[in-house]
């Protein structure tokens, strides 16, 4: 490896993206860059918002390699056989898992009305209140309130809390250690969490215990990196099937195209050709994956407004650095 070369991509860190915490490259399974910045290190815990969403994704996976759900093409309202639905509403009871994975169910907004959701006593049934509306099918991304359904999905169809889930099935087979629930008592807290405080770590619940999936969780670049590695193996690690093959391969195809974006379970897909695709989190946290260069990168960042894109800076800088 070129020191000078990673000397001066250091230096460039430092002075161009002050809010990057910490860097991770491997390739073909091997390390080959680790670092950290703005006072951070390997053991401190990043919140990396909406990479939660993929996490969820792969926990949804590992549900239906279980059993416990049945299908993609299953109703929402399967799970939910208690709620009730408003009269005169029909397009709520045809909206399915695929639809909250892929961001094509509809919502009864134009902007998430996230301030109600986060003051309402189940977020669980907030959420469902303000699915449908609109016509199934087109993409509608939902930052905070939509995925936070597939959270009482999974609670409903796995019958533990999903950090429980989570713990057994994901994080401690992969050596992810010290997940909690954190608990937001008031705005104030949610704040601070917001704020990447550096001992910070674990996975925010809502009132009734049920963990986030929109943004929530917390990992160090290296936990990150397990997922990114998790993934490009197929599922595979230490020669266990954690999540299906099967799984991976399509919540990390396309499932629908918005602009130049391409959008699978969960997941954004990069570029196709070159089988890579990502976790994006709000900040600049990243989960990277690219199948052909048999390449993870993963990036935790703190949040500050006007972000620069970090999908950019790893393809055009840091993926090159360590291709050779």
């Amino acid at each position: 490896m070129n020191q000078k070369k990673i000397k001066a991509f250091e230096k460039m860190i430092s002075s161009d993206y002050p809010d990057i915490a910490g860097i991770v490259v491997q390739k073909s399974g091997n390390k080959l860059y680790e670092n950290y910045f703005n006072g951070y290190a390997a053991d401190h815990s990043i919140h990396v918002y909406s990479v939660t969403k993929s996490i969820v994704s792969g926990l949804i996976g590992i549900a239906l390699d279980k059993g416990q759900i049945k299908s993609v093409d299953q109703k929402v309202l399967d799970f939910f056989p208690d709620y009730a639905v408003q009269a005169g509403e029909k397009t709520i009871q045809e909206v399915t898992i695929k639809n909250l994975l892929t961001m094509t169910a509809p919502y009864k907004y134009q902007l998430e009305p996230y301030e109600a959701f986060f003051a309402s006593e189940n977020w669980v049934k907030a959420a469902l209140d303000l699915l449908g509306g609109e016509q199934i099918g087109e993409f509608k991304y939902s930052p905070i309130i939509g995925a936070h359904i597939l959270s009482g999905i999974l609670v409903k169809a796995t019958g533990q809390p999903i950090i429980e889930f989570a713990i057994k099935n994901l994080f401690s087979p992969l050596g992810i250690n010290g997940m909690h629930n954190v608990v937001l008592r008031s705005e104030e807290e949610q704040m601070a969490f917001y704020a990447k405080e550096k001992h910070t770590n674990g996975w925010v619940v809502d009132p009734q215990g049920i963990n986030t999936a929109s943004w929530g969780l917390t990992l160090t670049p290296v936990d990150m990196a397990k997922i990114g590695q998790l993934y490009l193996n197929g599922g595979l690690w230490e020669g266990k099937q954690i999540i299906s093959k099967q799984w991976i391969d399509i919540s990390t195809q396309e499932h629908i195209r918005w602009d130049s974006l391409s959008y699978g379970y969960l997941w954004w897909i990069i570029d196709e050709k070159e089988q890579s695709y990502a976790a994006l989190g709000d900040g600049g946290n990243v989960i990277y994956v690219n199948t052909k260069k048999n390449m993870v990168i993963t990036i935790a960042s703190l949040l500050i407004p006007e972000v620069k894109d970090r999908v950019e800076l790893i393809l055009k800088m840091i993926e090159p650095l360590f291709s050779d």
